[in-house]
């Protein structure tokens, strides 16, 4: 049977729908990664290095799998990442993303440079949601995206440390996204034509497309170029630890910072006050020919989580992967990808319906594995 005939069930499965319906520009700024997209790839792959240990003959009626994330209950260890632009690749794509993680009861981070505003995600479920931020070169804009957050309901940040400057992200560059110019934009009208469903659904009828966050700060608030311009020239590669400790000071809610790869960055961070390290190379798209971020995970987790609550993301693929990450130490994972490939896919039903398989993994392998609660997923647990 055709894969263009089949119902999608994996990430993979909605992946290659998503390439199939989504204009090459957009779908290659979000499947794409940094230079030769070496440590893209080893996020992926490296997870098959772990594997995990199967025992028969326990008790395992009574399967559960929900913990707690960021002080909040979760139906399993995982939420969802934030992904820049996110309303390109679906009508609203933030809005359906956060209906589908209320609805499967997960987290829902929405990003900076989301294409919904904080204040339309917070009216979609009506409930807590997490939101992500950078450290920008304009501290009062900083602070007025912190009490805008906090006023829609955010009582999460996940503040993103590895983006000093942008990565060589070579997709962008071949698909005219990053100073293509004038061909550059033909080629992308050509691209929108010849993608009929999106053009409609996400291109017509999901206006207005501008980073809402940020919409009242940009000159030209429908010019995806200048928003693009603005933030390139807010990225601050001055930052250091102690504008995270100002950042804490002003932030009352939970901190998470994004983008730990080393055990002394870990440690760095719980100095400042974090509630929380996520381990992340930036799903491959920054440095290439750094680790894979399940690579570092067991060492930082070994490092601070005693401390802290350590989070893994790049690379999650299913509710396995989901497995592996907690053995090796983490509170959670967060996916990005994968949701985003998911709803150009096949929308908020369609992430629900995935989502509900992960979860379903998770509780199959616990089952198989001989035990019933997260907290008894140990490093016992795991071998390599």
């Amino acid at each position: 049977m055709s894969i263009y005939n089949v119902t999608p069930v994996s990430v993979e499965d909605h992946r290659r729908r998503a390439k199939r319906r989504l204009p090459q520009f957009l779908f290659d700024y979000v499947d794409g990664g940094a230079n030769a997209e070496e440590t893209m790839a080893a996020n992926v792959s490296d997870f098959s290095h772990y594997r995990l240990v199967q025992r028969v003959m326990r008790d395992v009626d009574g399967i559960d799998t929900s913990t707690q994330l960021a002080g909040h209950a979760s139906s399993m260890p995982l939420a969802l990442a934030p992904v820049g632009m996110a309303g390109m690749f679906a009508r609203r794509g933030e809005v359906q993303g956060a209906r589908a993680a209320a609805a499967c009861q997960i987290p829902f981070t929405t990003s900076t440079v989301g294409i919904c505003p904080v204040e339309e995600v917070s009216a979609a479920t009506g409930k807590p949601f997490w939101f992500q931020l950078y450290m920008l070169r304009d501290r009062d804009l900083v602070q007025h995206l912190l009490e805008r957050a906090r006023n829609a309901g955010c009582d999460t940040l996940v503040f993103t440390v590895d983006l000093a400057v942008p990565g060589m992200r070579l997709r962008d560059f071949r698909n005219g996204m990053l100073g293509g110019g004038l061909p550059g934009k033909i080629s992308q009208l050509a691209q929108i034509i010849s993608s009929p469903r999106w053009a409609v659904d996400v291109g017509l009828k999901g206006k207005p497309h501008n980073f809402g966050n940020l919409r009242d700060v940009v000159p030209d608030p429908d010019d995806l170029d200048a928003y693009k311009a603005f933030i390139d020239a807010q990225f601050d590669p001055t930052v250091t630890w102690k504008d995270i400790a100002w950042l804490r000071s002003a932030w009352t809610g939970k901190l998470l910072i994004k983008g730990v790869m080393e055990i002394d960055d870990a440690k760095a961070a719980v100095d400042v006050g974090a509630d929380g390290v996520i381990v992340s190379n930036h799903g491959g798209r920054q440095l290439d020919g750094v680790a894979s971020s399940i690579s570092k995970l067991p060492g930082v987790a070994a490092a601070v989580g005693d401390q802290t609550e350590v989070y893994l993301d790049g690379g999650i693929r299913n509710g396995i992967d989901v497995v592996k990450a907690v053995a090796l130490g983490a509170r959670g994972v967060l996916i990005g990808r994968p949701w985003v490939w998911t709803m150009a896919s096949a929308g908020e039903s369609g992430l629900i319906a995935l989502l509900d398989n992960f979860q379903k993994e998770i509780a199959t392998a616990m089952a198989l594995m001989g035990v019933t609660r997260i907290e008894d997923i140990g490093p016992e647990l795991i071998e390599q």
